[in-house]
């Protein structure tokens, strides 16, 4: 019989149907097969790692740190390799490969993956919950760009600090010891072994905490050791950028394409960079041939392996707590990773903040430690040299403008405060720092300019949208008003946000230029303002940098009350836009500011780079502003504009108007934020706060959240009560009610309706366990498909 190969017909034009493709046969990986991955799966109840197969063909690339593609629950997901076991507690028939390896190189190193999983542990996290935030998104041409570069460097890293920071290194230091008390020994602890935490308090200066700062990066580099520093924002960055170069380092360009091997002494990494420049500057750390690290919040996960240096600027800022699960705070991953690799963190700040005092008090130094708190060292600078930076700063309160006679006490300027402004600006610019963005209005008497108060409650009044004016506290009508100074009964609304701020000061400086630097304004943020007579509005965080003539463009040097002054007097966004540079230097981006020219000039505190003089408006908001740290937040704000001034020697004066906490007043005037730092702790150990206490909020569906506080031990069991000084305290505050989020649809607002809020405190020591059994029950509720949200996060930045 004689066989005959059929063929399928087809139609003309038709393309005859495709086979499929057999199955590659795979045979598994002859030394550690089986690999534990962490999968970026968010979901609570799943953070465990999960076994696969390992091809042989995979082995060589199949690297414990590397990203993989694999299949999970029908569909495929990215995730990282944490280890290489022999065998795995699952069924064989359970196991399958991994599919593809994605990354050429580890981007997770052995101590990195250790304290990924401790701060995972230390906020009641996963370790995929942090993975998702240090780690960026992957980019294909970056990873190819990684197979070209010399291994030698991808293994060693480059090591020790150019020729020309070296030289500039001794002689930069020996000033930092001049200035500072006990700077020896945050010289020895950085230069030594060993773990060490200190809490540095800033001197005055434009730039001297980033000058002072870019030394200790500096001194751990050419100790061999990584360098790690956390900043509150871009701008902050740039200045330790420019420092670091003026010190002798060169900036890795995560602009340009990698070719061979890493060029550059520090990286900037941040959240802001776009997704190819933060990924490729990531992999550069990761390597180990870069090891100074700076940016924002990002930086807190960098890469690096060893001893270091750890440091973060203003530790109590609302931009170093994570806004996704588990809402970790920089502060405490940073301390967290100094101890985990035998190093150094340092807390640097103006004002210092409650827990940085708690950890240098004898309370602190003597109570159990967290693993994201401890007895710390302070290094504060030496008074003499703080007597000669600071300007001189006055407190313009009702008590000191009476005993300086002047006729406008209560005024929001008062005629003292207007005459050392005017007086100052013959000098140079002056920084006028308001607290409030946009547009608000507040009342006073018209006859003395004292704020309205309410006669029930002394509440400050406010005008409705009837056009009454009623107490923001009771809500009662000030019927019958009557000023109880003056016995007037006229009252006048004051603006007190920027645009309000500038139409009132046009009536007091005439014929003087206005800039206004505040984030709602069309304009955005100023940068920079030329070294002229100029008034300058900003709002806390905005003030923009004094530049000298020879660092900006060249523009028109009219002579401040000339003719083309005048013209410009009324405040315009054509006037503030000709005189300033806006969102980076010269219209550069960002970034581009930051990687750009190496022989950027500096912006230390010298004549040409400062305000003639600074005003802080408003005092008396940091009296009711909300939060716990409110009266902290405050004086950090203050001693950051205060700080942009002249020292006295050249003439410079910084004024306080109106009334506020006396011991808030009196850290600023002395500049001693400890003053303020001890009096917060005094009263959180009296009332149960942290960070005497450690808390967590709870926050979801009052079900929910009832439910979880109960099997925590929180309502009956061991977290209901705690012991503060021998007296019995309810551990739980609240619930209380919550609005829905502004994101929430339409939909689910029913569901949401009943949403509450409450606040869980237990004693420092037992942190740890507060932070896991709240993970457990999370993981519970979300395994059981239980209804409602539930959300918590450990050391919170305010409870309310």
């Amino acid at each position: 019989m004689i066989e005959t190969h059929a063929e399928q017909l087809a139609l003309d034009g038709l393309a005859p149907r495709k086979r499929r493709k057999r199955a590659a046969v795979r045979e598994r990986a002859h030394e550690l097969p089986v690999a534990q991955v962490v999968l970026d799966v968010q979901a609570t109840h799943l953070g465990q790692t999960f076994d696969y197969l390992i091809d042989e063909r995979l082995s060589a690339q199949a690297l414990p740190g590397v990203m993989v593609r694999v299949r999970f629950g029908g569909q495929r997901v990215n995730g990282v390799i944490w280890n290489r076991v022999a065998s795995s507690h699952a069924p064989a028939s359970a196991l399958r490969y991994i599919e593809r390896v994605l990354s050429a190189e580890p981007l997770v190193g052995p101590s990195m993956r250790e304290d990924i999983a401790m701060i995972a542990d230390a906020y009641g996290g996963t370790r995929a919950n942090i993975l998702r935030l240090a780690v960026p998104a992957r980019v294909a041409r970056v990873d190819k760009e990684r197979e070209g570069i010399a291994s030698a460097q991808s293994v060693g890293g480059s090591r020790g600090i150019p020729r020309a920071a070296g030289s500039a290194l001794a002689r930069e230091f020996e000033r930092v010891l001049r200035d500072y008390d006990s700077a020896t020994r945050l010289r020895g602890a950085i230069e030594g072994g060993g773990f060490a935490s200190f809490v540095l308090d800033m001197l005055p200066g434009a730039a001297r905490w980033a000058r002072d700062l870019a030394i200790l990066a500096v001194d751990a580099l050419a100790s061999d050791k990584a360098a790690v520093l956390v900043l509150p924002g871009m701008r902050e960055t740039r200045d330790i950028a420019e420092q670091l170069r003026r010190l002798g380092l060169r900036a890795f360009d995560a602009g340009q394409p990698v070719h061979g091997s890493y060029h550059g002494d520090f990286i900037v990494l941040s959240a802001a960079l776009p997704p190819v420049e933060r990924y490729r500057a990531y992999c550069a750390a990761a390597s180990g041939a870069i090891r100074c690290v700076i940016g924002t919040r990002a930086a807190m996960y960098a890469p690096v392996e060893g001893p270091g240096l750890f440091a973060i600027v203003e530790d109590a800022a609302y931009q170093n707590a994570d806004g996704m699960m588990p809402y970790a705070n920089a502060r405490g991953v940073l301390r967290l990773r100094a101890k985990a690799h035998r190093g150094v963190f340092v807390a640097m700040a103006n004002a210092r903040s409650p827990i940085s005092q708690w950890e240098v008090s004898e309370s602190g130094k003597a109570g159990q430690s967290t693993p994201v708190s401890g007895a710390s060292q302070e290094i504060r600078p030496l008074r003499s040299v703080v007597k000669e930076d600071i300007p001189w700063i006055r407190w313009l309160n009702r008590e000191e403008l009476t005993r300086l006679a002047d006729s406008t006490v209560g005024a929001r300027v008062p005629h003292f405060a207007v005459r050392t402004l005017s007086e100052a600006l013959d000098r140079g610019p002056v920084l006028l720092s308001i607290p409030h963005d946009g547009v608000a209005e507040a009342l006073s008497c018209a006859q003395c300019h004292r704020q309205a108060r309410c006669s029930r409650c002394t509440g400050p009044l406010m005008r409705g949208n009837d056009g009454t004016a009623r107490c923001r506290w009771c809500g009662a009508a000030a019927a019958n008003w009557r000023c109880p100074h003056c016995s007037g009964e006229r009252m006048r609304a004051v603006r007190v946000g920027a645009a309000g701020t500038a139409a009132q000061l046009q009536g007091l400086f005439r014929n003087v230029p206005m800039v206004l630097s505040v984030p709602s304004q069309p304009q955005g943020i100023v940068e920079s303002v030329p070294c002229r007579p100029m008034l300058v509005i900003a709002t806390p965080g905005a003030e923009p940098r004094v530049r000298s003539a020879d660092s900006l463009a060249p523009h028109s040097a009219a002579p401040p009350h000339s003719a083309a002054a005048a013209q410009s007097a009324t405040w315009s966004p054509a006037v503030a836009q000709s005189s300033v540079n806006r969102n980076g230097d010269n219209g550069e981006s960002e970034h581009a500011s930051v990687v750009g020219n190496d022989s950027a000039p500096g912006n230390d505190s010298v004549p040409g780079n400062e305000y003639a003089a600074v005003a802080i408006l408003d005092a008396w908001t940091s009296l009711y502003a909300p939060g716990v740290d409110a009266r902290v937040d405050a004086l950090n704000a203050w001693m950051r504009a205060v700080s942009l001034c002249a020292p006295r020697s050249r003439g410079g004066q910084a004024l306080l108007i109106g009334e506020s906490d006396p011991a808030l007043a009196r850290s600023l005037v002395l500049w001693d934020s400890s003053l303020l730092a001890m009096r917060e702790l005094e009263e959180r150990a009296e009332t149960g706060l942290p960070p005497v206490v450690a808390c967590a909020c709870v926050w979801g569906r009052r079900d929910a959240v009832m439910g979880l506080l109960r099997h925590v031990g929180a309502l009956d069991g061991d977290l209901a009560t705690l012991d503060m000084a021998g007296e019995m305290m309810p551990a739980v505050l609240g619930p209380v009610p919550i609005a829905a989020p502004r994101t929430m649809d339409a939909h689910e607002l029913e569901a949401t309706r009943d949403r509450v809020k409450a606040v869980i405190r237990a004693a420092p020591e037992r942190r740890a366990m507060l932070a896991l059994r709240l993970r457990d029950e999370v993981a519970r509720h979300v395994a059981a498909r239980e209804p409602g949200e539930l959300r918590f996060q450990v050391d919170p930045k305010d409870l309310l």
